[in-house]
């Protein structure tokens, strides 16, 4: 006898339905699995017939084949434990048939309990869109599926539970879930306040601009004079995730099986701080089953580079593709994954080996040659995506020994940048732009219209400078910050003055 169950696949952070069938036939006892099913599919096959066992159901000696529809895409992971147990148990006439408008999602124990399992939220997701009226989904996933609406969602402990709700014998209420507003008003957790990294104020002002507009920071100064602690506090003054970047940043964690069991749905940017020796696969993502890398775990968030000329020269030119498109495309025999990558990159590095170039207090040990070799880690098309460079010198010692923190806390520029971040979201509406970094050069010609002084001033920087096209439209996005945090319609000369401040010198 033929039965069917619906479950769900992903790819990347999209997923399809995927209709397991399962036909019992006489024979010796066998039961094979087919539709190119990975090794994780192929071992779900111990792990259902003890799971059907132990829920105290016969588990048929007969020759059974299952089939994962469709069968030219390679399945993974343990999700399809579930609906291989709900369609054996059909087919074997032990269970009546189940309707079209269930799909079933969950990795089963060998006692039958439902395990986490990675995805939840994306297959959820699907199966709303799909049509599906009802999913079941482990209970510990529960609320990680409740956050989709529109679809009923029944987080149950065990195989002999759902088996009982089929049967009418189990009446199930879905837990009641904190919303998302509530979950926003949080206070501020553990990180690092602003106000507590003394001194360094041009240094703040530019990070407050940066996380207004989301634009990308490159840090420059000796050892201890506060970079990696201005970086750490970043994220203090970041706005909240809306809802549809909490969603959106939830599935990619929940892909990535990296969403915090107590948390089930992320609301502030992530930050995320890889090693100098990360390999290419961690940063950019990869592997012969594609994953998630940092740069995609760092979605809507911060990706800080410590020492940046540390990282490998493949690494960093590797960036420049997901800083341009906001996204990353990883290809392998089988297909090509796409995953968001439209992160705020920030950087921090030394001005020379030694990292005493330039002090007025050490002397550099460093040669012409060895300082020039330094910089030139870092390419002239990668600096070219960075729009604020920060010069970060050495704290003078009355601000170290100061009683109180010095600046505002980070809950007072919070309150700043999301109100301009809101200003950004009324400007951008019913497009897929959320901040000004995201402007392409069409939104810049229409969004960043200059008074004439400034539109001379910027001209004038142009030819004196060698600005590049893609530095011109960067200032201008990074002069629209400047006025958007002034309250200014107009883009004035005192704005685009600023954001010219902030371009490096040396590269000029």
């Amino acid at each position: 006898m033929l039965a069917k169950a619906k479950s769900c696949a992903v790819v990347g952070l999209d997923g399809f339905v995927v209709d397991v069938e399962v036909d019992i036939a006489p024979g010796l006892p066998r039961f094979d699995v087919v539709g190119l099913p990975d090794a994780a599919v192929q071992e779900s096959r111990a792990r259902v017939r003890a799971a059907v066992r132990n829920s105290g159901y016969d588990f048929p000696l007969r020759r059974i084949t299952a089939n994962l529809a469709p069968a030219d895409v390679r399945k993974a992971g343990s999700s399809y434990d579930l609906p291989l147990a709900i369609a054996l148990l059909e087919s074997s006439g032990q269970i009546e048939a189940v309707s079209d408008d269930v799909m079933f999602l969950g990795q089963l124990s060998l006692n039958g309990d439902l395990l986490h399992t990675d995805g939840i939220l994306p297959m959820v997701a699907l199966a709303r869109e799909s049509g599906f009226g009802t999913v079941f989904v482990p209970y510990v996933d529960m609320q990680e599926a409740s956050l989709v609406e529109g679809i009923k969602v029944l987080g149950l402990q065990d195989l002999s539970s759902v088996l009982a709700y089929l049967r009418g014998d189990l009446q199930h209420e879905p837990p009641a879930m904190s919303s998302y507003s509530a979950l926003s008003r949080r206070p501020l957790g553990a990180e690092l306040d602003i106000s507590s990294v003394r001194g360094q104020e041009s240094a703040k002002r530019a990070l407050e601009i940066a996380a207004s507009g989301g634009h990308n920071v490159l840090m420059s100064g000796p050892p201890g004079s506060g970079k990696t602690l201005l970086a750490r506090a970043l994220p203090s003054i970041l706005p909240s995730l809306t809802y549809d970047e909490a969603i959106d940043v939830t599935k990619i964690y929940s892909v990535a099986s990296s969403l915090p069991k107590d948390n089930p749905l992320i609301i502030d940017p992530p930050f995320r701080s890889p090693h100098h020796t990360i390999s290419y696969a961690g940063l950019i993502g990869g592997g012969s089953r594609p994953r998630p890398g940092e740069i995609t775990l760092g979605h809507r968030g911060v990706l800080f580079l410590d020492e940046l000329p540390e990282f490998g020269h493949r690494i960093l030119e590797a960036l420049r593709q997901p800083l341009e498109d906001k996204r990353v495309v990883i290809s392998r025999a089988q297909g090509s994954v796409e995953y968001p990558s439209n992160f705020m990159l920030v950087g921090a590095m030394n001005p020379c080996p030694c990292g005493y170039y330039g002090d007025p207090h050490r002397e550099c040990v460093c040669s012409t040659d060895q300082v020039a070799r330094y910089n030139k880690r870092i390419s002239g098309p990668m600096m070219d995506r960075i729009d604020i460079f920060i010069e970060v010198p050495r704290v003078e010692f009355d601000k170290l020994v100061a009683e109180s923190p010095s600046g505002e806390s980070s809950e007072t520029v919070k309150e700043r940048t999301s109100r301009v971040r809101e200003v950004q979201q009324e400007r951008f509406d019913g497009t897929p732009i959320m901040t000004n970094a995201d402007m392409g050069p069409n939104h810049v010609h229409r969004f960043c219209q200059l008074e004439d002084a400034a539109a001379a001033l910027i001209r004038s920087a142009m030819q004196r400078m060698h600005l590049s096209a893609r530095v011109y439209h960067r200032v201008l996005k990074l002069a629209r910050t400047i006025a958007d945090l002034a309250g200014s319609e107009m883009i004035v000369t005192a704005h685009i003055a600023e954001a010219l401040q902030y371009r490096p010198p040396e590269r000029a």
